[in-house]
């Protein structure tokens, strides 16, 4: 077994150095991708700003927001190397109640620059706005893109355990023995949580929330367990992961967390600021982090919050 890349805190340089294991830059992504060298990215992971009028974002329209993005796209394709993936992770767009979803968006921008779709992941979870004139809003989805046909593609360290591991073959040359894999079964490209794929085929990555271990002051936080299936399925131990909207950092823990190069650049001190702490605090052993695997949790019914409103019993099942 190889020594771990992280035995001891690192130095996290604010811009590239090649011999560097973590980077943080604070500033506008293009300039810091401009920076990096061709094909020096295993795989470019992130979340990018969505438009939708939060507090951290500028309200632009759509078709300025996807030509900038494209830019962006644009320079990401120049430092990814031969063997790496793209995993971009967006909602959907709303104006004035119409939903415009913006994989669908993204997508030919990807394809122009040669780009293989490789799945559209669907991340469902349990949490969110409530809406009065459409159906609340619970999943998001990553395109997940490699550069070529010959990819890096772990799946022996993202399998699950299957729900019937005694299936066998009941014909063909393999007749009576198990038809399954021994080291688990493929987790699927619909993620309903990695608690739920113990029974389903779905990953149900809970979002990060006010009562998430994770949670800061960021408005829209990836959870680390969402980047981390990426990190070991698309990457080995010592490639480096680059989050180009780095946010407060998540991407760059889950790298770090599985022995990889980690790289991030963020505009917003806060946010930059937030990033070193919680690297620190990994470190230091004292980060607050959902467990990859852990089950989400389930209402038991007998919790108060779980159970119906003595005021509703009381009204006829026509007013409900």
């Amino acid at each position: 077994m190889s020594l771990p890349l992280f035995d001891a805190p690192k130095e996290i340089y604010p811009a590239f150095v090649a011999e560097a294991e973590i980077v943080l830059f604070q500033g506008d992504v293009n300039d810091f991708v401009d920076s990096l060298p061709d094909g020096s990215v295993k795989l470019i992971i992130t979340s990018p700003p969505y438009n939708l009028r939060k507090a951290y974002e500028d309200k632009i329209s759509i078709q300025k927001y996807l030509t900038a993005q494209q830019r962006t796209i644009a320079r990401l394709h120049r430092i990814l190397h031969p063997q790496g993936s793209i995993c971009w992770q967006v909602g959907n767009f709303v104006e004035k109640g119409e939903v415009f979803p913006l994989d669908i968006y993204y997508y030919p921008m990807f394809k122009e620059l040669g780009l293989f779709l490789r799945n559209r992941i669907i991340w469902h979870f349990g949490h969110g706005l409530h809406t009065q004139k459409r159906f609340s809003g619970r999943y998001e989805t990553i395109l997940w893109f490699t550069k070529s046909e010959n990819y890096t593609f772990n799946l022996d360290s993202v399998r699950v355990p299957s729900k019937y591991p005694g299936k066998r073959h009941y014909k063909g040359p393999n007749v009576g023995k198990p038809s399954g894999n021994p080291n688990g079964k493929n987790p699927s490209d619909v993620w309903e949580g990695l608690a739920e794929e113990w029974e389903s085929c779905f990953w149900e990555i809970p979002n990060v929330k006010s009562n998430h271990p994770e949670k800061t002051e960021h408005p829209c936080q990836f959870p680390v367990e969402l980047v981390e299936r990426c990190v070991l399925a698309l990457t080995n131990e010592g490639d480096r992961v680059f989050d180009p909207y780095a946010g407060v950092g998540s991407a760059l823990v889950a790298a770090v967390k599985q022995n990889r190069r980690a790289m991030g650049s963020e505009q917003e001190a806060d946010y930059v600021n937030i990033t070193h702490e919680r690297l620190q605090a990994y470190f230091n052993g004292t980060l607050k982090l959902r467990p990859i695997g852990k089950p989400v949790h389930k209402p038991t019914g007998k919790e108060k919050v779980a159970q119906i409103p003595h005021e509703w019993q009381e009204q006829p099942q026509q007013a409900r």
